[in-house]
């Protein structure tokens, strides 16, 4: 939003010329930062950091376009993000995202000040905001997005984030009056930033599906308990973990009808329908992506597109972000999954796509970096990955990799996976070599993004799509 100076002496204690002046170097000197770092290959928050530090209410003094769209949430933030953007240079808008998935503070400011002219106004139609939940409450301090998408909360990076609930309270404090919500109305506790609150909300939601489970999967339950009233809960039904149909009989908290849902759907035939008419094919296959989909429709008909222009753009396309990556290895060919970091849902998901096909498939699952910002080298959020989906049959084997194979190795000697299918070797490269000459059927990579490279540095590349 537009904060002009109405004073001779800002905030700040600094007369009005002078606020100009320093609004103008932080600008310039994060174009120019920006600039350096393209031509240096390096990341993106360090121009905004630089420029928060010259004038910590840059932000608040940039003129931003009339549509302003954030994303957080535990997973799917970078996917949606991107299908958004997508949707909308298809409809001929331009927009301005953080594609580099650089999702603090610094980051956005990088990305705002190096999209606006020198006087601070973004020259873009739409702003859309990839936000780190932890983070949202600082970014959104300074400025109020007009459409905030929450994906789901879930049980992420333990020694970051802690709690499911304690993100959020944080995020709370991100949500202003008179942004419009659009929530994922099958998970119960995104459901509560509706409670108490006047904000427009719009549900997107998945309807019962083929798919759908009597009970719930994973190693736990979070949907046990009303996240609200902290009663028993009940489900009608469960896409995955604690996302489905639930209902509080204690304090009435229920699964809110979708604006937007999906209402038929094959994940082996790779198509979903939205709203009983619009056919969406999907490049990857996946229930999570099938609601980073949607969540993307739904965003995008809230800022105005036509929902056949949103289909059509949606229908197969395949995400860049490097998600999902196609390669062969020898005469052999796999897809390598990149799971969110210590994120036990995100693996479970990649499990899933791995022995739902049920075909012959060999399993490598790759750890050898844990805590990129705080190395503590804390492996128990390992217990709470649902391993055992590997003891199907149709896995023939599974190779532990990476500098904590041992830890794997000792997560899965209480899989029930055969001992004789169970190949642990500490070397990326010797795993790799292990594969080219022993798999059988296709080749499943599990891993995080942050170890991906080390084995696709090791194979001939195909192609990448995004999950």
């Amino acid at each position: 939003m537009w904060y002009p100076v109405t004073t001779k002496r800002g905030a700040e204690g600094l007369p009005a010329k002078e606020r100009v002046r320093m609004k103008f170097i932080a600008i310039l000197a994060c174009k120019v930062l920006r600039l350096v770092g393209r031509l240096l290959g390096r990341g993106s928050s360090l121009p905004g950091q630089i420029a928060l530090k010259l004038d910590p209410n840059i932000l608040r003094k940039l003129k931003l376009p009339q549509r302003v769209i954030a994303v957080t949430g535990s997973n799917g933030k970078t996917s949606t993000v991107e299908m958004i953007a997508h949707v909308l240079r298809q409809a001929g808008l331009t927009v301005s995202y953080n594609k580099e998935g650089s999702n603090q503070i610094e980051g956005v400011a990088t990305l705002l000040l190096s999209e606006c002219t020198l006087s601070g106004r973004v020259k873009s139609d739409v702003v859309l905001l990839e936000s780190d939940e932890r983070f949202a409450r600082h970014t959104f301090r300074h400025f109020t997005p007009t459409h905030y998408v929450i994906t789901n909360l879930y049980r992420d990076q333990l020694t970051r984030n802690g709690h499911p609930e304690w993100i959020f309270d944080i995020l709370q404090d991100s949500i202003h009056p008179g942004t419009r919500l659009i929530l994922n109305a099958d998970d119960p506790l995104v459901s509560c930033f509706a409670l108490g609150r006047d904000n427009p909300v719009t549900w997107f939601g998945v309807e019962r599906l083929p798919i759908s489970r009597e009970t719930p999967s994973g190693r736990y339950n979070d949907g046990a308990y009303c996240p609200h009233c902290k009663g028993p809960m009940e489900y009608e039904f469960y896409h995955y973990h604690h996302i489905g149909a639930y209902r509080c009989p204690s304090c009435g908290l229920h699964r809110s009808e979708p604006d937007d849902a999906v209402t038929e759907a094959s994940l082996e035939e790779k198509y979903l329908v939205i709203n009983g008419k619009y056919r969406v094919n999907m490049a990857f296959a996946g229930v999570y992506h099938m609601y980073n989909t949607l969540a993307a429709f739904s965003a995008c008909r809230c800022l105005g597109v036509e929902e056949e222009t949103i289909g059509r753009a949606l229908s197969g396309y395949a995400l860049q972000n490097g998600r999902v990556v196609s390669f062969r290895l020898g005469d052999k060919r796999g897809t390598l999954l990149a799971s969110k970091h210590e994120n036990s849902v995100s693996y479970d998901q990649s499990i899933d796509v791995s022995v739902r096909a049920g075909e012959d498939v060999t399993v490598l699952v790759l750890v050898d970096a844990i805590s990129r910002k705080y190395f503590t080298s804390e492996t128990s959020w390992l217990w709470d990955i649902d391993f055992e989906a590997l003891a199907a049959p149709q896995v023939r084997a599974v190779v532990l990799s990476g500098r904590y194979c041992c830890d794997l190795a000792a997560r899965f000697a209480y899989t029930g996976v055969p001992e004789e299918r169970l190949h642990v070797m500490a070397d990326i490269g010797a795993a790799a070599d292990w594969l080219r000459r022993n798999a059988q059927g296709h080749i499943y990579v599990i891993t995080c993004f942050s170890d991906k490279d080390k084995f696709l540095s090791r194979v001939e590349m195909e192609g990448g799509e995004g999950q």
